[in-house]
């Protein structure tokens, strides 16, 4: 079963992508603003709403969970958008400092706990999503958003 978990696939910017890139404390403070600067950039490169109201969501859930789990003293979490200005694809990559703690696979274990549910989100909003090992000890959680997949 794959629970929604992508194999590791590499990114490659094709020359026609625009790139932005944050350094953010692992905190909750950090994590508020990754969401606000997600939302700030996609609104410069002019993405369709469809695709940034996803991507937004998808960061927002990336990047509290990079804060929570993937918290390392005095190490930072990374937010990276990749837009393919041809496809109107959006990779997301959010890497934190934790590679011990890698995703478990997409299922509620606690219906009623209040917790627990972000990766189901990312899995329901993304097109593909997945994790791969950021050397030399953290974890980098990606996803791509593309037009017309929800």
């Amino acid at each position: 079963m794959n629970h929604g978990i992508q194999e590791v696939q590499p990114l490659t910017a094709p020359s026609t992508a625009r790139r932005f890139t944050v350094l953010l404390s692992p905190t909750r403070r950090g994590a508020r603003l990754a969401r606000l600067l997600t939302v700030e950039q996609l609104r410069t490169w002019e993405v369709p709403f469809d695709i940034a109201d996803r991507a937004e969501q998808i960061v927002a859930e990336l990047a509290a969970n990079a804060a929570l789990h993937g918290r390392v003293r005095g190490r930072d979490f990374r937010v990276e958008l990749v837009l393919d200005a041809a496809s109107s694809t959006l990779r997301i990559e959010v890497t934190d400092a934790r590679g011990d703690r890698m995703p478990s696979p997409v299922h509620v274990t606690d219906p009623d706990g209040e917790s627990g549910r972000g990766l189901l989100l990312v899995a329901a909003l993304a097109d593909r999503w997945g994790t791969q090992p950021h050397p030399p000890g953290g974890k980098t959680v990606w996803a791509e958003v593309g037009p017309g997949a929800q």
